[in-house]
């Protein structure tokens, strides 16, 4: 019994490629993640009256809204517009992260990877 290159276990040279490979899928996932994180994703709801914009670490940066959506009145509304504003630009962040993560993943779905 010949040894291989690997400590003695046959295939070493596979073993050192793949390796290699999830070094650079490790490397290309935190770059892709930084450039998620810079990212600025924006969403409104009642016809633009509101809008919110987050960023890629699903940080809510600013919210703004139209004077002539606010009625005392009716305050129940400009807080369904809001959260609907908020839970669509969070959607958007989730979904741009999974694309990008899974060009690199090449669609694996491994638990904890991202």
């Amino acid at each position: 019994m010949g040894k291989g290159k690997f400590g003695g276990f046959p295939g070493g040279a596979n073993m050192n490629n793949m390796l290699k490979q999830a070094q650079k899928m490790q490397a290309d996932m935190a770059k892709a993640q930084s450039d998620i994180e810079e990212k600025v994703i924006e969403s409104s709801s009642g016809g633009g009256m509101v809008s919110v914009k987050a960023n890629g670490k699903k940080e809510i940066l600013e919210i703004s809204i139209k004077p002539e959506v606010v009625d005392p009145d009716d305050i129940e509304m400009l807080q369904d517009l809001i959260v609907a504003a908020v839970n669509d630009v969070l959607k958007q962040v989730e979904a741009i992260t999974q694309q990008e993560m899974g060009k690199i993943t090449g669609g694996l779905n491994i638990p904890g990877l991202i």
